[in-house]
C-alpha cells in the first residue's frame, strides 16, 4: 500500500486560504461582533449563554450572505453561490465563532466586547479554521472566493 503525503509547504496555498479565511472572519465578525455589542449597549436582560449562542448563529448567516455575495460577483447564479456558500466553508465558519466565542467567555465571562478582547477574539478565529482551509484547498482545489 502507498501512502502519499500531504504538503503543508506550498506558499501560493497559505496565502489563497489565508485570503478565504479572512472572507469567511469578516462576515463572522459582523453577526457575532454585532449581537454582542447591541446586547452590551442596550442592556437588555438576557442570559450571557443564550446571547452567545444568538452571536454564533448571526455570525453563520452573516458570513454566508457575504460569501454568497461574492460568489454572485463572480457570476454564479443565485443557487450555486448560495449551496457553495453553505458547503464550502461551514466547518470553517463554525469552528471560527466556537473558538472565537470561547475566548470572549474565557477572558470576560461571555458576551462583552472591549478594545483588548476584540483583536484576540480575531486572531484566534482566524488562526482556528486556517489550517483546514488551506488542507481542503490543496486537497480538492476548493475556492470560495
Amino acid at each position: 500500500m502507498e501512502t502519499t503525503t500531504f504538503d503543508w509547504s506550498c506558499n501560493h496555498t497559505w496565502k489563497q486560504s489565508a485570503k478565504n479565511t479572512a472572507w469567511c472572519l469578516l462576515g463572522c465578525a459582523i453577526g457575532d461582533f454585532g449581537t454582542i455589542l447591541f446586547f452590551q449597549l442596550t442592556e437588555i436582560p438576557f442570559p450571557v449563554l443564550a446571547i452567545m449562542i444568538l452571536a454564533i448563529i448571526n455570525g453563520l448567516i452573516t458570513s454566508i450572505i457575504l460569501e454568497t455575495i461574492i460568489l454572485l460577483r463572480q457570476n454564479l447564479d443565485f443557487k450555486k453561490a448560495l449551496k457553495t456558500a453553505l458547503g464550502m466553508s461551514f466547518i470553517s465558519m463554525i469552528s471560527m465563532e466556537t473558538t472565537m466565542n470561547l475566548t470572549d467567555y474565557l477572558l470576560t465571562g461571555g458576551a462583552m466586547l472591549t478594545w483588548w478582547v476584540v483583536p484576540l477574539m480575531l486572531i484566534v478565529g482566524f488562526l482556528t479554521p486556517w489550517p483546514y482551509n488551506y488542507w481542503r484547498l490543496k486537497k480538492y482545489g476548493i475556492n470560495c472566493h
